[in-house]
């Protein structure tokens, strides 16, 4: 179910649990006050209801959702039939996911031209060096010792950022240093852990598209964002495998 027909489940769910609550104890006193357990639930439910209605908000009629709403409590007709209430809430989601992609699209373009200005410019800096692949890095500390490659499995300390300095993930929060297979990463990784070597600490700026390109990753980081890595080469475990 696309996330905008669950919002209006969500809605339609918390517009039951508020009329049950007002059936029970009435309306909150005229001075607003909330003096017994089925107003505060009854308002409790319509600050949920509030919030969840904010992502469409601008689709929905608060005064018909009110009157949807006391027509099934008082047992009147509903002024719409099972196939017409069906109908527009298909209708009003595909508008809203047709909204929803127009604007990941305008965020992608926003940040694959936001990406490039800011790298054209960072590349200038002394100390940035920018690879044939477009990676850029800034070599904080120098470790020593033999680079690892694709084939390895590193073991790193790491916090990363996006160009407006908000962080999306940190091993430094968690504690924690992390290891994995370094051919399982985003490219930009790939390639720029390769140029450290233990005990380093470098500075990367990924280009989107060595990083999440077009699908981004979570929540945190959209589409075509270009990502800000400090990386802390902690140790290398060597693949001593024999090949086939």
């Amino acid at each position: 179910m696309h996330s905008s027909f669950r919002l209006l489940a969500v809605a339609a769910c918390a517009s039951l649990l508020f009329a049950c609550a007002k059936k029970e104890d009435g309306a909150a006193s005229s001075s607003g006050e909330l003096t017994t357990d089925a107003q505060k639930f009854g308002y409790a439910i319509g600050v949920d209801l509030g919030n969840s209605l904010k992502p469409v908000q601008s689709h929905v009629d608060i005064k018909a959702l009110e009157a949807g709403l006391n027509d099934v409590t008082s047992g009147a007709t509903p002024k719409l039939d099972d196939a017409a209430r069906e109908e527009i809430k298909n209708k009003v989601s595909k508008v809203m996911q047709e909204e929803q992609v127009k604007q990941r699209e305008e965020a992608a373009t926003k940040a694959k031209e936001e990406g490039a200005k800011f790298l054209a410019e960072n590349g200038k800096k002394e100390g940035v060096k920018t690879t044939a692949s477009g990676l850029q890095y800034e070599v904080i500390t120098e470790g020593s010792g033999t680079p690892p490659t694709a084939a390895d499995k590193v073991t790193v300390h790491y916090k990363g950022t996006l160009l407006n300095g908000e962080e999306f993930d940190s091993s430094y929060s968690r504690g924690q240093p992390v290891t994995f297979p370094l051919a399982n990463v985003i490219p930009g990784w790939t390639e720029g852990v390769q140029l450290m070597k233990p005990g380093a600490k470098y500075k990367f700026y990924i280009p989107s598209d060595l990083a999440y390109g077009e699908r981004g990753a979570g929540v945190k980081i959209g589409p075509n964002q270009t990502l800000i890595f400090e990386v802390e080469l902690i140790e290398v475990a060597k693949d001593d495998a024999p090949s086939k």
